[in-house]
């Protein structure tokens, strides 16, 4: 192996580059194991190539729509360096990505990562790696590459991911809802990974503070503040998979029945802009929502990010998800149905509202 002394002395050591990918790659292969994978495909290269490999089993599909997104987790990475945090944001990345991809109806099959950083620090990388495998693990996809770039004196460290899933067209979630259709709110793990722009500032975040925030609390702040974003992907699959159950029953009836209508409407993961944003992206045109706040517990974070910063709640409700990471829209007669099947694969959920003709979203 070349020992390349000019590119080191500009900073860029490709020797530690080579031993991060060394390090990460127990992580990674952890990914391609097929219980992890399930009956979804298979991996057939290993870590390395020029591109990463995945071959989809499409068998029962008629019309396979791929569906594709990307993320980051924004200046909560910040606050994991400031804290010396780094296990776990990388489920963070996976789940900003396999959660939007979710609100579709896909299955999220790969998942890619794309580090930049100043400097290259293999046990950095490969913690940071770590985390994001056990996100692959717990969203059943597989982690099949990426790109660490070292970029000495130009920028701060920083990383994005991007997944692919699939779904058959006819199970694609749809804006369907109407008037009348119920809200079920999927319990998030506290702030997730948005408006932490605004929590640093709230809570004077900053590098140089560390020690002083740790006295105050004995660094409770850093552990609520840095809970990773909870993966919603097993259990909104099993309820697709429940309602395509009922569907097929009534499409082999004899009998004409009302279940032959989809009982799931829309799916929204509450991101950035929290509810007065997300909620509106899953309904159709004239029609908007009815939350009721008081219908679930808000966890404790954001009572103390509301007082610290003296922030409306008006305003939390427009940046934070407020204690639910994702909604779903039913037709009401499939409430209950619904709430016991996510509660039984992993997450609480609740009734929180209704659709209402509209465009105003209301939290009353």
């Amino acid at each position: 192996m070349i020992n390349n002394e000019s590119y080191k002395s500009a900073g860029v050591d490709v020797h530690a580059g080579y031993k991060a990918v060394e390090l990460m790659k127990s992580h990674v292969e952890n990914t391609h194991k097929q219980n992890n994978i399930g009956s979804a495909g298979k991996v057939p290269e290993s870590l390395g190539g020029f591109g990463g490999m995945f071959i989809p089993n499409l068998q029962g599909m008629q019309e396979p729509v791929l569906v594709s997104g990307t993320d980051g987790v924004g200046t909560k990475l910040d606050v994991a360096f400031y804290a010396n945090k780094l296990d776990q944001i990388g489920i963070d990345l996976v789940a900003m990505c396999v959660n939007d991809i979710v609100c579709c109806g896909a299955k999220p099959l790969f998942f890619l990562d794309y580090i930049s950083t100043p400097k290259c620090e293999p046990e950095i990388i490969s913690t940071i790696v770590s985390g994001i495998s056990e996100g692959c693990v717990q969203a059943g996809c597989a982690l099949i590459g990426g790109e660490t770039a070292e970029h000495p004196g130009t920028q701060a460290f920083d990383f994005a991911g991007f997944c692919t899933g699939i779904v058959d067209k006819s199970k694609v979630i749809s804006k369907t809802a109407k008037a009348g259709d119920i809200i079920i709110g999927l319990e998030s793990n506290g702030v997730h990974s948005n408006g932490f722009s605004l929590i640093r500032k709230v809570f004077n975040i900053k590098k140089e503070r560390i020690d002083e925030i740790n006295k105050v609390d004995g660094g409770s702040l850093f552990d609520e503040l840095l809970k990773p974003t909870k993966i919603y992907i097993k259990p909104v699959l099993a309820l697709i998979d429940n309602e395509s159950a009922i569907l097929s029953k009534c499409n082999n009836s004899q009998e004409h029945s009302p279940c032959l209508n989809r009982k799931i409407k829309g799916i929204a993961h509450i991101t950035g802009g929290g509810f007065y944003e997300n909620v509106p992206r899953c309904l159709p045109d004239g029609f908007t929502a009815e939350i009721k706040k008081n219908s679930y517990e808000i966890p404790e974070v954001f009572q103390k990010i509301m007082c610290a910063g003296n922030v409306p709640e008006s305003d939390m409700y427009g940046t934070f998800n407020m204690g639910i990471g994702m909604v779903i829209v039913v037709e009401l007669e499939y409430v209950e149905t619904a709430i016991s099947v996510l509660q039984s694969n992993g997450t609480k959920a609740y009734k929180i509202g209704k659709v209402i003709e509209g465009e105003e979203l209301k939290i009353i």
